[in-house]
């Protein structure tokens, strides 16, 4: 699709991002290929292994996890698999094992578990 101007359509930039809401709660496994954002409760398993998570503020997560990449800024309880990168913010709290090319953990942030920093490709 190109706009009158000949450039295409900025929504086709845009990347595929998922949202379970603050209210939802789920149950189960979800994998798939776009961006996903927790705002409510999820227990399981979450395979995005070429995509981003971000675990919200007061969203709960209780889940082994394999991502590109994920911020946390609510609870995580589970291990973390990153191609990338982890981020933990101020108030985020995990408690599980980290492996991931690059690691931050905001003062603040609550961590209980191991930490794996794996080599660039």
């Amino acid at each position: 699709m190109t706009s009158l101007n000949g450039k295409e359509s900025a929504l086709e930039h845009q990347t595929r991002v998922s949202v379970l809401g603050a209210t939802l709660s789920l149950q189960g496994d979800i994998s798939g290929q776009e961006d996903l954002i927790v705002r409510g409760r999820l227990h399981g398993k979450i395979n995005l292994p070429g995509n981003d998570l971000m675990v919200a503020e007061d969203s709960l997560i209780e889940a082994e996890i394999k991502v590109k990449s994920i911020t946390v800024r609510g609870q995580v309880n589970g291990n973390i698999s990153a191609s990338g990168k982890i981020f933990i913010e101020r108030t985020g709290r995990v408690k599980g094992d980290l492996s991931a090319a690059v690691i931050s953990i905001e003062d603040g942030a609550q961590f209980k578990g191991s930490v794996r920093v794996l080599s660039h490709p």
